[in-house]
């Protein structure tokens, strides 16, 4: 451990009577890990589940930046969406980025546990949060229910308050959702009226015959590919509303935050963050001559 480390445990030790075994029981308690997709990677990637922990940052992407953020917050565990070893690995040398990551995390005592498409499917999961960012009430549905409870599932479909036109809609989804390069862009008829909106966090161009066969006004999702867009829109689907992957995704965050701090008495001890570093992976825009 290094220096800073250890003088962190030291200033904060008497907080630590909380072991991260019980924090990743909440955790598979909110997201079993049984409702991940096979090919996903989720749950603890490093830590011992006997170490006790008093700080827990909430974050998208298990990167360098995010890491720098919990050793100066002297973080015990980080909790992220999306996995660092999503793919098989031969080694975590410290040669490479993700090497190096895990390297950091474990000299300095910090764990990492990942919940990703088992908080997508969660209720409240990832989709839950995405709505409310975007102004939808209560009622939400799942677009593609779970087979096990209809209550969970991929995706919400829900209702504004009142119709708006969809600029006015593309606008507050805008406000709703934290700012980034990509910003949020709407395939549609700007004056056309939405009302029942069906919505994706992250990458959602898999259900985009979901959303024409559910006969909402708009879907709004991550990573709109442009033919399947156009095709989509050729062919009358209703109107398309693309945000940020890392967008989408990250009001998720202060829910897990909040359901880990309300699941029991020694949870509630935790000092717990949100990270707002902007992690998607687009840092610049510029609007082109046309």
């Amino acid at each position: 451990m290094t220096l800073g480390g250890s003088l962190g445990a030291a200033r904060r030790g008497s907080l630590r009577d909380v072991r991260l075994s019980h924090v990743i029981t909440v955790l598979e308690e909110l997201y079993p890990p049984a409702w991940a997709e096979s090919w996903d990677a989720v749950g603890l990637v490093c830590g011992d589940p006997d170490q006790e922990v008093a700080r827990v940052l909430f974050a998208v992407d298990p990167v360098a930046a995010v890491i720098d953020e919990a050793l100066e917050w002297d973080a015990d565990l980080v909790v992220t969406h999306h996995p660092l070893l999503l793919r098989g690995v031969h080694s975590v040398a410290a040669t490479t980025p993700k090497g190096r990551l895990i390297h950091r995390m474990i000299t300095n005592g910090v764990a990492l546990y990942t919940a990703h498409t088992n908080a997508d499917r969660a209720d409240p999961g990832v989709s839950d949060a995405l709505a409310r960012a975007v102004g939808l009430t209560g009622g939400l549905r799942p677009m593609v229910p779970a087979e096990d409870d209809p209550r969970r599932g991929l995706g919400r479909i829900g209702e504004l308050a009142a119709p708006v036109p969809l600029r006015e809609f593309t606008r507050r989804a805008a406000a709703g959702l934290p700012t980034t390069a990509w910003g949020v862009r709407a395939s549609g008829d700007p004056d056309a009226l939405v009302r029942t909106v069906a919505v994706c966090g992250g990458a959602g161009d898999s259900l985009l015959d979901t959303a024409r066969a559910a006969g909402v006004d708009a879907y709004l999702t991550a990573d709109l590919r442009h033919h399947p867009a156009s095709e989509f829109a050729e062919h009358g689907g209703p109107a398309l509303v693309d945000a940020a992957h890392w967008a989408t995704e990250w009001p998720w965050l202060a829910d897990a935050e909040r359901l880990l701090g309300a699941s029991s008495p020694e949870a509630g001890k935790l000092e717990t963050r949100v990270s707002t570093l902007v992690t998607d992976a687009w840092r610049l825009h510029e609007e082109g001559a046309l």
